[in-house]
């Protein structure tokens, strides 16, 4: 009990330091003691960062690495203690959210290692030379702009919408600023498959890794985890399907070991 106590002091003391807004939580990412500040009527994280995260944790060591739309920063507080990166940049067009993630950067004392710039993915060359980066992981609006039901929070609208940017965008930028042979990962819905395919091919990211992710199964497939190289030659390895769910409704041997129990 005295134990329980002293790091409930430790935590507290680390919080005091830290602003936390109206409407804002922290949340356990229950890996490593990490935690994210969330706001409780935002768009939140779901488990297709997670998988994000554990999908791109085999990058080289002393990487530096860009995070495309990284909301509250989930995926680079993740990478930073599930890769040996040397540099996290995490970009994020929404003010308030870009703000979250470096609140949770600095509550998880990650300063040195994560920043996290303010601004659209299309101005990137402000802030990044060209050929610059190891590594880029992005989750990003899943949606076309102007189709699918559509949020009335300009919050959630922006994280799930291609209204600041579309994935032409992204691949494009990414394309600019990763290195010759950088790498590119990406979680997205495969109905928007031969979208992802013809354009990273036309924009020379050559698709190389694919994985299809299934609630359960016998369900449909509702995410894709896509990896591909920049000026790569042509091959595609489709790796065996990952099921989140168990017919039980209990998390797959293979998810538990992606949360590490």
């Amino acid at each position: 009990m005295l134990i329980n106590c002293f790091y409930v002091k430790i935590f507290l003391k680390v919080v005091i330091n830290i602003e936390i807004k109206e409407n804002e939580r922290i949340d356990d990412l229950e890996f490593k003691d990490l935690k994210i500040i969330q706001n409780k009527d935002g768009f939140k994280f779901g488990i297709d960062s997670i998988l994000l995260s554990d999908f791109s944790k085999n990058i080289k060591n002393n990487s530096t690495v860009l995070d495309i739309g990284t909301g509250t920063g989930i995926i680079s507080i993740l990478l930073s203690s599930k890769t040996n990166a040397k540099k996290i940049i995490g970009i994020e067009v929404q003010e308030e959210v870009a703000d979250m993630a470096r609140r949770s950067v600095k509550l998880n004392n990650l300063e040195n290692k994560i920043n996290i710039i303010n601004d659209n993915i299309n101005n990137v060359e402000k802030y990044l030379k060209k050929n610059s980066i190891d590594v880029v992981v992005t989750n990003p609006p899943y949606q076309k702009n102007n189709t699918g039901l559509k949020s009335e929070n300009k919050k959630n609208l922006i994280s799930r919408h291609e209204v600041e940017c579309t994935l032409e965008d992204i691949i494009s930028k990414s394309y600019n600023v990763l290195k010759d042979k950088g790498e590119f990962y990406m979680v997205h819905r495969p109905e928007r498959l031969v979208d992802i395919l013809y354009l990273m091919r036309k924009l020379k990211i050559e698709p190389k890794e694919l994985q299809f992710i299934y609630p359960k199964y016998k369900e449909k497939a509702n995410l894709i985890l896509i990896k591909g190289v920049k000026n790569a030659n042509e091959f595609l390895k489709i790796k065996n399907p990952l099921i989140i769910y168990n017919e039980n409704g209990v998390y797959t041997k293979e998810l538990l070991k992606i949360y590490n129990k």
